[in-house]
């Protein structure tokens, strides 16, 4: 048991090794669930338990949690790569080539919210590339709701408000 549980931690670095990006709880999930590894809880306890030992670092906004590799979880898929077998290696090989855009554009555009300090609402949102950002928008509104709704615009319309704010300024 304790191999299998060995093997599902080694898989979700593996995973975050061959990007250059964090993969979001659902990206990893969709890989891991799908190909029938482990239980949806037995994966948040190994997401949780590879935050604890310092192997992830989480970064958690009102509508996602992204996870990016340490230095050491680095270090560890390294050493201890040769423990997942190959057809599962290649498993994660063809799954991150056929949805490396889609994986990519989905943690490239963020959306967070946050009380002020005079008791509004300030929302962030983000548009990053290969860790810089082509777009970094604060707007304050007065509601958490108008706040939200923002947030969740920005997820499905950043490009074409960016492609709207070029055209606009150039």
């Amino acid at each position: 048991m304790a191999e299998t549980y060995t093997l599902y931690k080694l898989i979700i670095l593996y995973m975050l090794d061959k990007v250059d990006f964090p993969l979001t709880t659902s990206q990893i999930s969709e890989f891991i669930l799908d190909k029938g590894y482990t239980s949806y809880f037995k994966l948040q306890e190994t997401l949780s338990e590879l935050t604890e030992s310092g192997l992830l670092r989480v970064e958690t906004t009102h509508n996602r949690t992204l996870f990016h590799l340490t230095e050491s979880g680095a270090e560890t898929i390294h050493f201890f790569s040769n423990k997942i077998s190959p057809a599962i290696r290649q498993d994660i090989d063809d799954f991150l080539k056929e949805k490396r855009y889609d994986l990519k554009e989905e943690v490239a555009v963020k959306a967070d919210y946050y009380l002020t300090t005079n008791r509004e609402f300030e929302v962030h949102c983000q548009i990053v590339e290969n860790g810089f950002n082509l777009i970094d928008l604060k707007l304050t509104v007065p509601t958490e709701k108008e706040a939200e709704t923002i947030a969740n615009s920005w997820d499905l319309r950043s490009q074409e408000i960016y492609a709207s704010l070029l055209s606009e300024l150039l």
